[in-house]
């Protein structure tokens, strides 16, 4: 075992968790299907995995009341449905009251290019062709034909709380929508009361319609991370692949924390309150597009009877502590895998730097420096085990060469050489073993993290959540810019090879030279931040090694 097989591990680990995250994501371009488009009219039935692998079946249905036609008339005023701003120190809301739907959502602190010019971060990426967020449907009344009267175009507040109130009346409802907003966060309280004012027993289930795209960032890691629709009920989290809905519908069961539209750094989520919604309809429309209902169970409603349905909504950034202070379990969106023990503090050390330094580059290399302290011992007893390994390779090679028709002998009589000399032939290995969790830790923090996105380091990386490129006139063929820091990444790391001591055979040692290269290619379209984290971790490394080597002359 030696530094060869060492960095073929990590080659292989990265490419496992590459591969893992290409093939099972479920990302990529979906087809138009059939839509579901009133799911309180007709049966819904899809197999779905259930709690500890049961088998559930999916059935919405509701049998829609007759009416008189006078009964069945909207209550409609003659004037063109306003459109009411919602204006926070977090975003600016546009509300219409055609369907007392969103149309517009705007964050304040986050726009949608890193250009200076660049418009806030639009959370509403649909035309209204298929309907906006927040359409409302109970029974036959259909969410294209309710006006909401909402009294006027502007919200109030009083301290740092407004409220909404938005108005409908048709098909026998009465349906009263109350929105509550806050200056300081970004969740959102929707209360929607259906009272029964017709003179007989109405039944429906009640349904919350999303029409949105999921908010897919550009660059080529953004194709590694899942966008789209996502769920967490019974203490899992459910990213939906669009082969699961592009063709038929998928109808889910069960009472769920959140449903969301998903992407590397934003979230358009929905929380139910319990009873509001006991199960999720999803089909696709246009290329990327995701409907996405919350129903409820079969309600009846005698005459004057009202019934109330409960939602907390969340449109922002997927910081975890701004999920965290949300609850109901919506920080499980920012998933981190199986490093996820290791990714929190890891970023939670990110964010602490950042308070000191104002400066998200120099926390990266901050962080970089605090771990490699931390394994700085067991990487030093690494290296002096693989140059006792080096001191070795000429009695290994004759003992080779004398028992080179004997390989049982041959094996004994190296592990008496290893136990003269008290040399640990995995004491080299095992250390750089022990830091791939770490890296892969990082490697998905600086990944996925919203702090870095648009976060400027220094000189010509102003992004370090995209791939650095300096633009001197000169554009690089399939590259554009020249990607200086990870040209300097891979000479650092051509330079720790030939510094570090290694036991190989000539043709070992060749194939070991060629990994900066692979690792340059690799990494020249990765974000500038993890390529910054790798480039000041062989840094580290060569000056360890050079320690190293200075003691052992001494």
């Amino acid at each position: 075992m030696d530094m060869y097989r060492t960095f073929l591990a990590i080659i292989l680990s990265f490419v496992i968790l590459i591969g893992y995250q290409y093939f099972f994501v479920g990302f990529g371009p979906v087809e138009d299907s059939a839509q579901n488009n009133d799911v309180q009219t007709e049966a819904a039935t899809v197999e779905t995995a259930g709690r500890e692998g049961r088998t559930e079946i999916a059935a919405v249905t509701a049998e829609p009341t007759v009416l008189s036609e006078a009964a069945r008339n909207m209550a409609r005023p003659d004037r063109a449905p306003r459109t009411v701003i919602v204006e926070t120190d977090f975003y600016t809301a546009s509300l219409s009251e055609d369907g007392g739907t969103i149309q517009s959502f705007v964050l304040r602190d986050y726009k949608e290019t890193s250009d200076e010019n660049s418009p806030g971060m639009q959370m509403v990426k649909v035309d209204g062709s298929e309907g906006f967020p927040l359409e409302f449907s109970w029974g036959s009344l259909a969410p294209a034909e309710t006006f909401y009267d909402a009294g006027g175009s502007v919200v109030s507040f009083r301290g740092d709380i407004g409220h909404l109130t938005m108005k409908a009346q048709g098909n026998g409802l009465e349906i009263i929508r109350d929105f509550t907003f806050s200056q300081d966060s970004y969740l959102i309280g929707l209360n929607i009361s259906v009272r029964n004012i017709s003179g007989g027993i109405l039944q429906g289930v009640a349904a919350l319609h999303q029409s949105n795209t999921p908010f897919r960032e550009t660059g080529l890691e953004s194709q590694f991370l899942f966008s789209g629709p996502a769920y967490f009920m019974d203490e899992s989290l459910t990213e939906v692949g669009s082969d699961n809905y592009e063709k038929v519908p998928l109808t889910v069961n069960g009472q769920m924390d959140w449903v969301a539209y998903e992407g590397t750094y934003f979230i358009s989520s929905f929380l139910p309150k319990e009873g509001s919604a006991t199960s999720l309809t999803m089909s696709s429309f246009g290329e990327e597009g995701v409907k996405m209902q919350l129903n409820s169970t079969l309600d009846t409603l005698h005459p004057g009877e009202t019934k109330v349905y409960s939602y907390d909504l969340f449109l922002g950034p997927k910081r975890l502590d701004i999920l965290k202070s949300v609850g109901s379990n919506l920080h499980k969106s920012v998933n981190f895998g199986w490093f996820d023990v290791i990714a929190q503090p890891t970023l939670f050390l990110l964010n602490f730097f950042y308070g000191i330094v104002n400066n998200y580059g120099i926390a990266i290399i901050l962080v970089t420096i605090l771990f490699k302290a931390i394994f700085w011992p067991i990487t030093q007893k690494g290296l002096k085990s693989m140059k006792n390994m080096q001191k070795l390779q000429p009695k290994m090679v004759k003992l080779k060469e004398k028992y080179k028709g004997d390989p049982a002998k041959m094996n004994q009589e190296v592990m008496n050489l290893y136990k003269t000399y008290k040399v640990n032939p995995l004491g080299g290995c095992m250390p750089m073993v022990l830091q791939i969790p770490v890296f892969f830790a990082l490697y998905k923090v600086l990944l996925m993290c919203i702090e870095l996105r648009h976060a400027p380091f220094m000189l010509w990386i102003t992004d370090l959540s995209a791939p650095d490129r300096l633009f001197v006139g000169l554009n690089l063929p399939y590259v554009g810019g020249i990607p200086v820091l990870t040209l300097l990444m891979g000479a650092s790391m051509f330079l720790q090879q030939k510094m570090t001591p290694t036991t190989a055979d000539p043709t070992q040692a060749k194939i070991m030279m060629f990994l900066p290269v692979l690792f340059t290619f690799l990494f020249i379209n990765f974000a500038s931040g993890l390529v910054l984290y790798w480039f000041v971790n062989n840094l580290l490394a060569i000056l360890q090694q050079y320690l190293l080597n200075r003691q052992s002359k001494a």
